[in-house]
């Protein structure tokens, strides 16, 4: 078997705890019912659009709260930060990215953006110096799954499709990869994930500490 030697691995819900536990938390403290959230963000039309706009950087995280309080029925004030405050760094996730670095592959991540001010998602990991190369959407004006986004990624690890794999909570971020030639896990649970990784890269990924990332 040729094991692959990139791993390009999504932030929110893979190195990070689920997002939707966090969101349901958020409903909670909101006082909303539950699943007002996928309702009012991923069930609207509009509000689907404006969150790609969002990941694209085409508009800002505080117009998003913005339409997205008013959807809601919320205050936006540091709505994003809200809806995500209960996020948490994944441990397993993230020393198996440090195993497989340490061990010669090329770690990337590979993020949908949901803006950077006022609320930043990735204050405190350090991505720069722990990763190979890091893509946050709204830098690059383009989303994943567009195959544009993919390719940039490679293009920093000079790697090809067929040497990574590719981590993603949203399933349906996968289907476009594979068909770049990428191997695909779908990442549900921490120990899961880790046990394909292994089995993808040939090398062990539960060695020591992880690296803080």
């Amino acid at each position: 078997m040729s094991y692959r030697t990139g791993l390009i691995l999504d932030f929110g819900g893979v190195l990070t705890t689920p997002l939707l536990p966090a969101v349901l938390a958020f409903e909670k403290r909101e006082g909303l019912t539950e699943g007002a959230c996928l309702t009012a963000l991923y069930l609207n039309e509009k509000m689907t659009r404006r969150t790609h706009d969002l990941e694209r950087g085409t508009i800002s995280q505080s117009e998003w709260n913005l339409h997205a309080g008013k959807a809601i029925g919320v205050a936006d004030d540091n709505l994003i930060g809200r809806i995500f405050a209960d996020l948490r760094s994944e441990p397993a996730v993230i020393g198996a990215a440090a195993a497989a670095r340490r061990a010669g592959v090329k770690v990337g991540v590979l993020s949908n953006s949901v803006g950077l001010h006022p609320w930043n998602l990735y204050d405190g990991y350090d991505l720069e110096n722990l990763c190979d190369a890091v893509v946050i959407s709204e830098h690059h004006r383009m989303r994943k799954p567009e195959p544009a986004i993919f390719e940039l990624v490679l293009k920093m690890l000079e790697l090809p499709a067929e040497a990574c794999v590719f981590v993603d909570d949203t399933e349906q971020y996968l289907a476009p990869a594979v068909e770049l030639g990428f191997a695909a896990v779908h990442a549900v649970k921490p120990e899961d994930t880790v046990d394909q990784l292994e089995a993808l890269l040939g090398v062990s990924l539960r060695e020591g500490p992880g690296c803080g990332l």
